[in-house]
């Protein structure tokens, strides 16, 4: 498998905490759910899905805290324990809770960087929102292998084994 490396960097915004993620985005999501909206205050969420141990923590200390979710296993937020900026989720995702780190698109100093793949829960999106047509868009949810890239997937299946689940 042919990994691309990518680094980027990201933080809050106060500038205590400082990341960084290498590699390409395994997906990006722009998520319409009421949760993303209650959570981020605004019409939706852009996450940018990586491996936990392709984002490093280079400064500042986080503190997560659960939420609800609809699912009822809630969604891990990690944020910066001065200034509250969520920087990162973590969501079940069919047990791959702490492997799977997403990204909140806006944290990175370049947000431009990253647009979603694919828009979902766009049952719920907000009436003003225009979605490009070239992007594919799901009332809920999709099937891994429907979206994910070929490369992504490989990514995934190491996940997957690592943690003894397989989810796609």
């Amino acid at each position: 498998m042919s990994e691309q490396t990518k680094t980027c960097e990201g933080g809050c915004i106060c500038g205590k905490v400082r990341y960084e993620t290498t590699l390409e985005p395994l997906i990006v999501h722009g998520c319409h759910c009421r949760g993303c909206q209650r959570n981020s205050g605004t019409a939706f969420a852009i996450n940018a899905l990586y491996e936990a141990d392709k984002v490093t923590l280079l400064s500042g200390e986080i503190e997560e805290i659960t939420v609800p979710t609809p699912s009822g296993v809630g969604q891990i937020i990690a944020r910066c324990s001065d200034c509250k900026t969520a920087v990162w989720s973590n969501y079940s995702m069919g047990g791959l809770k702490k492997r799977i780190r997403f990204i909140r698109v806006g944290t990175l100093d370049n947000p431009d960087t990253f647009s979603p793949d694919v828009h979902i829960y766009t049952g719920t999106k907000h009436p003003v929102v225009q979605l490009p047509k070239n992007v594919p868009a799901v009332d809920e949810f999709y099937g891994w292998s429907d979206v994910w890239p070929a490369a992504s997937l490989e990514r995934l299946h190491v996940i997957e084994k690592e943690a003894g689940i397989w989810i796609t």
